[in-house]
């Protein structure tokens, strides 16, 4: 199988920068060299084209940089979605999560696939129940077909993109009120963190690959890095204190390889400005070579 690297280097959704530096962060941690070292046939086909923030205007606080947001989101489902229709997996490296916009779409084209949202935030808020106005807090309700209807259709009618009953979001920690109205509603799967201290990462990503990965074409995963404690992950755009351990990280995505249905992945959210010597970077790689396959012993010398 061909990976294809797609870097989306966008801090458009987010009200803090820096994120924008990401997919050179984590590509400067040899993700290209440890994936061919696995076995795998790379090819990196360099950036999405963003534009920087000073370029674009706010001209709904709601829906802050809508009006850029939406044309790199078509970019990014394309690049996507050409990668799948090859028969290659496409890495999609942020950037903000506003990018899964694109990148879920693009991999659900012509397919029915569930997700599965490592991530600290659900992203499941509209302009109507946002605090902020930032569009990375709204990826996974646009996709389940909730909210502004620009970035909802992008250019076609294929909505929902993915069935709310086929997500599942794993650690969640930060969830603003009416989010979790829009996600109830929705009938998305939410695993807390503290479902995962109850019962165990084994026992969570199991119930969320069994939900998502029913009468599916294959599973997507979203791994945003502040999932993570931030003294593991210190270089995020939103950290949020008790989040999963490195070691828990590892295990849900050596789970999700286990599966063989894994079409597509996101690393996003790593900040640069804010990590210690690019140790979230290099985190993010060693999540992406886990989700890939990369086992410590396979019972073989």
């Amino acid at each position: 199988m061909q990976i294809d690297i797609i870097g989306v280097p966008i801090d458009l959704g987010a009200d803090r920068r820096g994120v924008d530096m990401g997919p050179s962060a984590i590509r400067y941690s040899q993700l290209q060299q440890k994936l061919e070292e696995l076995g795998y046939d790379v090819q990196d086909e360099g950036n999405v084209e963003v534009p920087i923030a000073e370029m674009c205007k706010i001209t709904n606080p709601k829906l802050k940089y809508l009006d850029c947001i939406i044309p790199m989101s078509r970019r990014v489902a394309g690049s996507v979605a050409t990668s799948v229709q090859a028969g290659h997996f496409p890495l999609v490296l942020g950037g903000d999560h506003s990018l899964s916009i694109g990148s879920v779409r693009g991999a659900a084209r012509n397919r029915k696939i569930g997700v599965i949202w490592l991530d600290a935030h659900a992203d499941f808020n509209t302009a109507e129940t946002t605090p902020s106005g930032n569009i990375h807090g709204m990826s996974l309700a646009v996709l389940s077909g909730l909210g502004d209807k620009s970035l909802v259709q992008l250019w076609d009618e294929n909505i929902p993109v993915i069935d709310p009953k086929k997500i599942a979001i794993i650690g969640a920690r930060d969830l603003d009120s009416g989010e979790k109205v829009n996600l109830k509603d929705a009938g998305a799967m939410v695993m807390s963190m503290e479902q995962i201290d109850r019962y165990g990462m084994v026992a969570v990503v199991e119930k969320a690959i069994e939900h998502v990965s029913r009468d599916v074409d294959g599973i997507y995963l979203s791994l945003d890095l502040d999932a993570l404690d931030p003294r593991h992950a210190p270089g995020v755009g939103t950290p949020v204190p008790a989040g999963l351990t490195q070691r828990e990280a590892h295990l849900a995505c050596e789970m999700i390889a286990e599966t063989n249905k894994l079409v597509g992945m996101d690393l996003v959210e790593v900040n640069p400005i804010l990590d210690v010597q690019n140790q979230t970077a290099m985190l993010a790689v060693e999540f992406a070579l886990s989700a890939l396959g990369r086992r410590i012993w396979n019972g073989q010398v």
